[in-house]
């Protein structure tokens, strides 16, 4: 009876452990999942505000380009999202017109756009995240400042890409409106900068991938990549964007960043 006791109890166990092993898992691909997350985010914090000027070449399915010239700034706010401000300076159809962003944890980010045709300043609705930026395979949601509150992560595995060690990392977005279910993020082990994310649509399918190449390092610590190539699988559409002449620590307050600063945007 004893031993018949003992085996009940081990076979018990057993079953009890083969219950909980998957949900141990799961917890254990989240919390190193956020982990990688939060410290992608620590080696990225602290510098201020940066300057930057953007190429956005634009292709349609079959090969045709337009570019676009862009100024971006960005100042960087303690305990919420970042700011930018981005004018576009070229083609001259489009020239003048400003997008101002504030970026938010988990409610809503707030996005203006000037249009100098019309003198005015237009708010974007919270609901149009997924919404094009500028015409662009870039949402609004991708121009946003990614601050960690706003997905929940899972940690899949370790892959090598393109010859650089990188974890794979799911993130899930956790505000309203997403055009996404999830993003499956390729981030450098050793710098913990991003190399690639895959978008998938609402439906679960690919929709896009982004490409970070070129990567450069400012004041010995922040890494921004020369070249960010987005492709949508769906349209074949892609746009690139090519950055150059970047500065930190360039003194911008919030007043460079008011919606009357985008009528002034020049």
């Amino acid at each position: 009876m004893k031993n018949t006791s003992t085996l009940k109890n081990l076979l018990g166990s057993l079953i009890l452990l083969s219950c909980l092993s998957p949900v141990v898992a799961s917890a254990n691909a989240e919390a190193r999942g956020l982990e990688i997350a939060t410290e992608a985010d620590r080696r990225d914090t602290g510098f201020v505000d940066s300057t930057a000027q953007m190429v956005m070449e634009l292709k349609n399915k079959q090969g045709q380009s337009s570019v676009r010239q862009v100024r971006s700034k960005i100042l960087e706010v303690t305990g919420d999202g970042d700011k930018s401000l981005s004018i576009f300076d070229t083609p001259k159809d489009i020239k003048g017109t400003a997008s101002l962003n504030y970026s938010h944890s988990l409610k809503p980010d707030e996005q203006w756009l000037y249009l100098p045709a019309l003198k005015r300043v237009k708010r974007i609705s919270s609901k149009n995240k997924s919404g094009p930026f500028m015409g662009s395979e870039f949402a609004y949601e991708d121009i946003s400042s990614q601050e960690i509150e706003k997905y929940t992560y899972k940690y899949i595995k370790d892959e090598t890409l393109n010859g650089i060690e990188c974890f794979v990392v799911e993130r899930y977005p956790a505000y309203k409106h997403s055009g996404y279910t999830r993003q499956v993020a390729w981030i450098n082990k050793q710098e913990y900068r991003a190399e690639k994310i895959d978008f998938y649509d609402r439906k679960n399918t690919l929709l896009k991938t982004l490409t970070y190449t070129g990567y450069q390092q400012y004041l010995q610590k922040f890494w921004r990549a020369d070249v960010m190539h987005m492709v949508n699988h769906q349209t074949g559409k892609s746009t690139t964007l090519t950055w150059s002449d970047y500065k930190f620590k360039t003194g911008l307050t919030d007043k460079d960043f008011s919606r009357n600063s985008l009528k002034r945007a020049k």
